[in-house]
């Protein structure tokens, strides 16, 4: 992560939610002395220890932008990640990406096996709502009732999962710009929405307040996949942690594939602004929402 060591306020921000959130998972899933013992391990194989974590960090710093306790927007943000972990589980198996490095290491079901990975990352997924039904969470159920349901949108067929059923599409049709665009709101800007959504609902924003941080999600979602697709077409393997140029090999319709290198790091850069112009409201509070924006197009992981 190049740009952790040149912006000093995201680097000690993203290390340190990293720390958080390791620690988090680590507390929530011990390993039993029974027969579920595979599963817990296969389930912190794929939340522990790895990914950047943009997602978490995200909800945390909106929530603590708006007076909500971090201790709060950390559970909530372990229950976004662990529906990120769960979709990467499941994008991993043969039946869909058939991957076998995630994040530097092995992926779930080669470094256990294919029925405990489905089973780990449906317990991801319980995991996750566990998470925000909690009294610990927040201890005003329609808090917590409101963000149960924004997650519930963002990961389903109206969000991650459906946003992955036109990726799986687009193995055999041929897509253009704008559909690819949809395809990839949904597959990963939902989850960011999401994100800014539930550190906004902690932080007690009404809806009709909360315009700003959506727009700013939309595009911060939509550079972050640009950036994806360009890594895809020209990073480093070593640096990246999982295969690299299957996008090419399989044919797939991406932003470069469509726009061309130049044309999408040009547009990607001009997102990350875009998003950045969204927080003209907010003052230094907002810092770290501003270089995480710069941050998702000028990584190298």
């Amino acid at each position: 992560m190049g740009l952790v060591l040149a912006d000093d306020l995201l680097g000690r921000g993203l290390q340190r939610i990293q720390r958080e959130i390791d620690a988090a998972f680590d507390f929530f899933l011990p390993v039993p002395e029974d027969s579920r013992a595979p599963l817990i391990e296969a389930m912190r194989h794929a939340a522990i220890g790895g990914g950047k974590r943009v997602r978490p960090l995200m909800l945390v710093t909106v929530a603590e932008m708006y007076g909500a306790s971090r201790q709060s927007a950390l559970r909530a943000g372990c229950a976004i990640e662990a529906i990120h972990c769960y979709s990467l589980i499941h994008d991993d198996l043969p039946c869909m990406d058939d991957d076998e490095l995630r994040h530097g290491k092995p992926t779930v079901h080669l470094a256990f096996d294919e029925a405990t990975a489905v089973l780990a990352g449906d317990s991801l997924h319980a995991l996750a709502f566990e998470l925000l039904a909690s009294h610990e969470t927040s201890t005003d159920p329609f808090i917590r009732s409101e963000m149960i349901g924004a997650l519930a949108i963002a990961s389903g067929h109206n969000g991650m999962a459906g946003g992955q059923m036109m990726d799986m599409a687009a193995d055999t049709e041929k897509l253009d710009l704008r559909t690819v665009t949809k395809l990839q709101q949904l597959k990963t800007g939902a989850l960011l929405g999401a994100a800014v959504e539930l550190g906004a609902i902690l932080g007690r924003v009404p809806e009709e307040g909360r315009g700003h941080l959506r727009a700013y999600a939309r595009d911060v979602g939509l550079a972050f996949q640009i950036a994806d697709d360009l890594l895809d077409a020209e990073g480093d393997e070593a640096l990246a942690g999982k295969a690299l140029r299957k996008d090419e090999a399989q044919g797939k319709a991406t932003f470069v594939s469509l726009m061309g290198v130049d044309k999408a790091r040009e547009q990607a850069h001009a997102l990350s602004e875009q998003a950045i112009g969204h927080l003209g409201q907010h003052g230094k509070e907002a810092d770290l929402l501003r270089s995480l924006a710069r941050f998702v197009v000028e990584r190298d992981c």
